[in-house]
């Protein structure tokens, strides 16, 4: 099925291929932020190669398979940043920060997603329908939270929300872990999935509406793919950092159950990271009405005021 599902793939990559190769396209394209003009086709080949070789690279635990993350890491290290805002992974303030904080986001949820599930079946014997369960309520949680930061809180500064949803995943995280622990209850590790989501509700929106508030006019759409790339980006790279974890655990005799503790551990160093550089990824609206406020002699400065800002 997923050998299918990959070949499907191949029919929208060739017409993709044609377009980039088109002359309207080779006239329209511009160089992107702070980088020359490179091939594009060319860079997603190379980038999705290392993004590959990553994939497989931490599938095993022996020479060739190390061989293989090293040869990937080398490609995306040396070749993604050219698709990203310059200073992304530096957390430069503004879009490159907020693109970052799309990939740890989306990395820490996706790993979640995979991982959790997996060890419900493997090492917890659950059965199906309490991972169907955790999918379904994850579907729910995050539109409902979604739904409540576009209608409820559409008033707070969004890099407030993208901190709340930080620490709500972290909450999940901590759920995950417990879930590991031989005496827990199978439904602590699925409703880790459901506390994420809720998280992800709340941030994901938030971080795209700033992504486009960072953006000049015209380049809503180079915003727009900057997030999608570094959202699979960090997808690919949290998982595969995961995914050596558990490995290098299972490789040293541990426990399996608590190679994937240390596997979901791993994860609170991404959403702290989100939680600590929220701020860098604040609209400049929101620091101009700070600044307004602060400067009317009958302000005054309370935890309420705060949060509102």
């Amino acid at each position: 099925m997923f050998f299918g599902l990959a070949a499907l793939t191949v029919l929208p990559a060739l017409a993709l291929a044609i377009v980039l190769r088109g002359p309207s396209w080779a006239g329209a394209v511009e160089p992107s932020e702070g980088h020359p003009s490179r091939p594009p086709l060319l860079l997603a080949v190379v980038v999705s190669l290392g993004a590959a070789l990553g994939q497989y690279g931490v599938s095993g635990w022996d020479v060739r398979h190390l061989l293989f993350l090293v040869g990937g890491l080398g490609l995306l290290v040396a070749f993604a940043p050219r698709l990203l805002p310059v200073g992304t992974w530096q957390a430069a303030r503004g879009l490159p920060a907020t693109v970052l904080l799309q990939g740890l986001s989306c990395g820490t949820y996706f790993t979640i997603e995979a991982f959790v599930p997996l060890m419900l079946l493997d090492e917890r014997h659950a059965p199906a329908v309490v991972i169907g369960l955790a999918f379904t309520g994850a579907a729910l949680a995050w539109a409902a939270a979604s739904w409540v930061q576009g209608r409820l809180l559409e008033n707070r500064p969004r890099h407030r929300l993208v901190v709340a949803g930080a620490v709500v995943m972290m909450g999940a995280v901590a759920l995950a872990v417990a879930g590991t622990l031989p005496w827990a209850p199978k439904f602590t590790a699925a409703s880790a999935m459901l506390v994420a989501a809720l998280g992800m509700g709340l941030l994901n929106p938030s971080l795209t509406v700033l992504s486009l508030s960072h953006s000049a006019p015209g380049r809503q759409g180079y915003a727009s793919s900057a997030m999608q790339t570094n959202q699979n980006l960090g997808q690919i790279t949290i998982l595969a950092l995961s995914s050596a974890v558990l490995n290098t655990s299972l490789g040293v005799g541990a426990p399996e159950l608590s190679g994937y503790g240390a596997a979901f551990g791993l994860l609170l160093v991404p959403t702290s990271l989100i939680v600590l550089l929220a701020g860098r990824a604040r609209s400049a609206g929101s620091r101009v009405e700070a600044a307004a406020r602060l400067s009317e002699p009958s302000s005054t400065s309370s935890a309420a005021d705060w949060l509102r800002m």
